[in-house]
């Protein structure tokens, strides 16, 4: 509490420090975006605007001729790269990831704004967010089917998507001055605080290079009994984007701390039993000392030189718009370990039974039925390594932007080192190991016509070996149009895919579950179509989806195989109204599942956010207040394994149909962002107190929250 006081004095003195100034920087603030909103031409008449790299004083006063002692300062560079076009160039910071197996880069928002300040929880960023064990930071599974990952590589750090990094989802950042950015959110008492940690560091040596540090350290010390959890994550990137040669090299590290609690010994302890605290509800591995240690380590480089095939001249910006040939180079080294440790211990369950009068009869139980290494205790190690090496060609016929815009083709090469316990390893003191190897080949077309049509297509195949005669092939549409100057824009997409069974999916020797059985592939159709119109902030979509041979995790935690073909349906529809200040905002989604044993899913999940959004103080402190609330219609949820880190589809309870909602004042006073929520403001009012997510987790009852988040740009 003391902490919290004197936090809330530091931004109300930093607050009143910023008033008397407030006028003179919303003038500067004014006059940049006024400056960023130019693309291509500006107001004097340059093709690219203004040099970004120009100096104050070179931009404020011209220099003197008769003045022969004045040095006269060298003009940066501007940005080349054929990587971004000329409205991008002109922001003041841009944002990108890397493509693993193409010569590409995804342009992404900067996370400055007010616009989702107020879902501090990553798994609720995206549509109508994850099922999940209920903290921040532990493991989670995405609601909408088709958002699930379909990687067969440590498929045990899955559930923890939403948190780590990976090759494809580190940014990098082009930025005309130093960039540093902070945010700090916490809850609760201190000895059950929930912390919600992020720092980036980014700068750019020149107006091509550039590094930049993300650290996240996110978690909680554990609202329920024994469920304290740690996630850190730390990527230190490099990338040069030149107008011929680009590289993009670093490092990141995830290192997870789960401790496991097993969920309740019974949804009585939540829905019909009051508790003084939450830690006070028994759980059923609390007294286990479970606890999972995830360990991540990856580095990386991916590179390309392009090769013009016409004379580039002084006119020639960047190589964007020339025929031109990129020969490229990936390479990964990742590694994952997985350590799963408990103590063999029961649990009771004081509601177990019902003697011949009705009356509840305590029943005590074992949360695994085997042990089959160590009868007393149990430490399971697995270990995954990947070493990756790809070689691509990307040919631009004409130019980047057309018909024909980027023809790719590649080889790659993977080698696998799988490390688990066997029966030998005791006598030998060695885990052991297993050795895979695939090869493939790869490729894909994009092209446009103008600014209207979008299209492309790729194909990935294995011919032989480990994975052989695996094949992913698919392609997508985007066709534009405007309708009073407002874009409306259909996207259409389809992909099918022959893929192997991962090997832990075949492979495993624990002290819990072992098996080795050979699987079929699966074999995996999807055809999706949505219409956006985003100057109304409007989204429909649909997808369809059906899978043969599906793998999954049976009632009772352990792998099976359908022999038959499961159809998934789904609508999903996003529409914000905004009558003045106000803000309603929708998000529904809309699944079918034929076989509900297979593939679990809600018939309707959705989110919904009302709130009022206004000025405070014109162009100084603007404010937002209302409320958040998500719901699902009740069905067999997945129950989550410790052991396995993996979710499983129990049959035995339902959850759903509770609101669970929060209220929130967000704030935004120049570069300052603030943040104030109560979390879950409807426990005990309204629901039924059945507020769980995964089945047996329930999610965080009410608490608290207060945090900043800060940007520097000098």
């Amino acid at each position: 509490m003391r902490k919290m006081l004197w936090i809330c004095e530091v931004l109300l003195a930093g607050l009143l420090a910023v008033v008397p100034q407030a006028a003179l920087a919303q003038l500067d603030v004014s006059n940049s975006r006024r400056n960023n909103s130019l693309g291509g031409f500006d107001n004097t008449g340059n093709l690219y605007g203004n040099n970004p790299f120009a100096s104050e004083e070179e931009g404020s006063e011209a220099p003197d001729p008769s003045d022969t002692t004045r040095k006269e300062k060298k003009i940066r560079k501007p940005l080349e790269s054929y990587f971004f076009s000329d409205s991008l160039r002109a922001l003041p910071s841009v944002q990108w990831t890397i493509k693993r197996d193409y010569n590409r880069i995804e342009i992404q928002p900067m996370d400055t704004t007010l616009t989702d300040w107020r879902i501090d929880y990553p798994i609720y960023r995206k549509g109508v967010g994850d099922i999940s064990l209920g903290a921040l930071g532990q493991a989670s599974m995405p609601t909408d089917y088709f958002e699930r990952s379909n990687s067969r590589e440590f498929t045990f750090s899955q559930p923890y998507d939403a948190y780590t990094y990976n090759l494809e989802n580190v940014p990098f950042y082009n930025l005309k001055k130093p960039y540093l950015h902070m945010t700090y959110l916490e809850s609760g008492q201190k000895k059950y605080r929930e912390e919600n940690f992020a720092l980036t560091v980014a700068h750019n040596i020149s107006p091509s290079t550039g590094f930049n540090i993300n650290y996240k350290a996110r978690g909680t010390r554990g609202q329920y009994d024994w469920s304290r959890t740690k996630n850190h994550n730390l990527s230190v990137a490099f990338s040069h984007t030149g107008k011929r040669y680009s590289v993009h090299a670093g490092y990141f590290n995830n290192h997870i701390e789960q401790r496991e609690n097993g969920g309740v010994v019974g949804e009585w302890a939540i829905v019909d039993t009051t508790f003084e605290m939450p830690s006070g509800v028994p759980m059923r591995l609390s007294s286990s000392e479970a606890q999972n240690v995830y360990r991540n380590n990856a580095f990386y480089v991916v590179q390309s030189y392009g090769i013009p095939l016409l004379p580039v001249t002084e006119s020639d910006f960047s190589i964007a718009h020339l025929p031109a040939v990129y020969i490229g180079h990936s390479f990964e080294y990742n590694s994952w370990s997985k350590i799963y440790s408990d103590k063999r211990a029961k649990y009771t369950d004081e509601r177990g039974a019902k003697d011949d009068k009705g009356n509840f009869i305590p029943t005590e139980h074992e949360y695994y039925d085997n042990w089959y290494i160590n009868p007393t205790q149990t430490r399971d190690s697995i270990y995954e390594r990947r070493i990756s090496n790809r070689l691509f060609v990307q040919a631009q016929p004409w130019n980047r932007d057309g018909v024909v815009g980027t023809l790719d083709g590649g080889v790659g090469f993977d080698l696998y080192t799988y490390s688990q316990a066997a029966l030998e390893s005791f006598v030998s003191g060695r885990y052991h190991e297993t050795k895979k190897s695939s090869f493939y080949v790869y490729g894909a077309v994009d092209g446009k016509i103008r600014r209207y049509v979008n299209w492309g297509a790729d194909v990935q195949f294995y011919p032989s070996g480990y994975r052989g005669g695996d094949l992913s092939v698919g392609g997508h549409l985007s066709l534009t149009a405007k309708i009073k100057q407002r874009p409306l824009i259909l996207d259409g997409s389809f992909r099918l895919e022959h893929r192997s069974p991962g090997f832990w999916q075949e492979n495993l020797f624990s002290n819990h579950y072992v098996w080795f059985t050979p699987l079929s592939k699966e074999t995996d159709s999807r055809f999706e179509v949505s219409l956006r119109m985003p100057d109304y902030a409007f989204e429909v979509g649909f997808k369809q989806g059906v899978v043969n041979d599906k793998i999954y995790y049976g009632a009772d935690s352990r792998i099976t195989q359908d022999d038959g073909a499961v159809s998934l349906t789904s609508v999903y529809a996003r529409k914000d109204f905004r009558i003045g200040g106000l803000h309603l905002d929708h998000r529904v989604l809309l699944q079918w599942s034929s076989n509900q044993e297979v593939v679990p899913v809600p018939l309707l999940s959705a989110y919904l956010s009302y709130y009022y959004e206004f000025w405070v103080v014109r162009n100084v402190l603007r404010l937002q207040l209302g409320a958040d609330c998500r719901y699902h219609t009740e069905f067999y949820a997945p129950g989550y394994n410790p052991a396995l880190s993996a979710f499983y589809n129990q049959r035995d309870v339902e959850t759903g149909n509770y609101p669970y909602t929060d209220v929130f004042l967000m704030g935004k006073w120049k570069r300052m962002r603030i943040f104030i929520k109560y979390q879950h403001l409807n426990m005990g009012l309204y629901g039924g107190n059945r507020y769980f997510s995964a089945a047996g987790y329930p999610l965080n009852p009410g608490m608290f929250k207060i945090g900043i988040s800060w940007g520097f740009y000098d």
